[in-house]
């Protein structure tokens, strides 16, 4: 069965016992987890490898959690990667300060668990939608993560794994173009080395599985760029 790759979650908390709380529920929660005990540690691991989405803790020793938000967010890479802040600071003015910087999210210790893994998922909606068993729909084409199940105007298309992942990441961002590099790294892991051609190969597959009842190619060749969806 297709399924979509899990989404990231990077973990920056200084205090060891709650790092590893946060990482056991989250992984119990489907998402995969990498975790980072200080601030420079927590941006080294960002550039590296991108995240879905990072759970941060205000109170970091030397680099805080603010001056991480606030670079993580300077960056092109990153910009886009929600970010729910962590803090004992209830007061409305560091809230309204972590919001400026420009954190997604400002959640209060203590927080009930179940409440922040809901707010984890209400990020990723919002920028991962398929990874949270969305239902995703573009012209036509009609994308059920939670069932696996494409369907193009009505009828149901036979679509291979890769293909899947791949119909799923154009159909989170329309008209955005995706480098090869790019969709390697989302659809196929950045651990695992595959050939750019793999990727020509697999819109290919796509491309005949979206048009198999007819209609038009929704599938746009950006030359020297990538492809996009529309």
């Amino acid at each position: 069965m297709a399924t979509v790759e899990r989404p990231t979650v990077l973990v920056v908390e200084d205090e060891p016992a709650q790092r590893e709380v946060l990482a056991y529920n989250l992984e119990a929660e489907g998402f995969a987890v990498t975790s980072a005990e200080n601030g420079e540690e927590a941006l080294l691991l960002a550039e590296e490898a991108v995240p879905d989405i990072i759970v941060l803790d205000w109170m970091l020793p030397s680099v805080s959690g603010i001056e991480v938000c606030r670079r993580l967010k300077s960056r092109a890479e990153t910009r886009g990667v929600p970010i729910i802040m962590l803090s004992a600071r209830a007061e409305e003015v560091d809230r309204v300060r972590g919001l400026e910087t420009g954190a997604d999210d400002y959640v209060v210790k203590p927080y009930s668990l179940v409440e922040l893994m809901a707010r984890v998922r209400a990020q990723l909606r919002r920028t991962r939608p398929a990874t949270v068993g969305e239902r995703l729909e573009f012209q036509g084409i009609v994308l059920d993560s939670e069932t696996h199940k494409v369907f193009r105007d009505g009828e149901q298309l036979k679509l291979g794994p890769t293909e899947f992942r791949l119909l799923s990441t154009f159909m989170e961002k329309p008209g955005r173009v995706w480098s090869r590099e790019q969709l390697l790294d989302r659809v196929w892991g950045r651990d695992i080395y595959v050939d750019t051609r793999t990727v020509d190969v697999h819109i290919g597959r796509l491309r005949k599985a979206l048009c198999q009842f007819g209609g038009e190619d929704p599938i746009r060749t950006v030359r020297g760029a990538g492809y996009a969806l529309g």
